[in-house]
């Protein structure tokens, strides 16, 4: 399978929109990044999956801005091999570090993202408090982002 997941490079963002959405619950902070750094579809049998947005806070480390795999097509190990595949992108372009934050409150992100290879780095306090709405999960406020780091080299 690891073989037929490709990265596209994407032109028109807003269209993946949708997409973004899965992974970051407000279109107005979306929009506040949207148009920074490299975004790809996430495609699989010609088909697009998900999407995926990288930035770059500092030369030598990419930024996993924005990752999300269409509902239906999470828990089947997509997006473990979208991140073995960015991970040799990024390597191959000279970065060294990838990090990655999430909130407090997604606990499938927590351990998703360790079970790839990232460990945890700080935390941001009361990052998610600038959202315009509250967000829940897992019955959890979302209220502090939980930062991880993955060597490239």
């Amino acid at each position: 399978m690891e073989n037929s997941i490709t990265l596209s490079p994407v032109q028109k963002r807003q269209v993946y929109l949708p997409y973004l959405l899965l992974a970051d619950e407000t279109e107005e902070i979306i929009n506040e990044y949207i148009d920074e750094g490299e975004m790809y579809a996430i495609e699989y049998e010609k088909q697009t999956i998900g999407v995926c947005l990288f930035i770059f806070p500092t030369p030598h480390t990419v930024e996993v801005k924005n990752f999300a795999i269409a509902t239906e097509k999470q828990g089947q190990g997509f997006g473990k091999r979208v991140m073995n595949n960015a991970f040799q992108l990024y390597k191959e372009k000279g970065f060294h570090n990838m990090v990655v934050g999430t909130s407090n409150s997604s606990l499938a992100n927590l351990a998703f993202y360790q079970k790839a290879g990232f460990r945890m780095d700080g935390i941001i306090k009361d990052f998610f408090t600038r959202y315009p709405e509250p967000i829940y999960e897992n019955g959890i406020q979302a209220l502090d982002t939980v930062r991880f780091s993955k060597r490239l080299t």
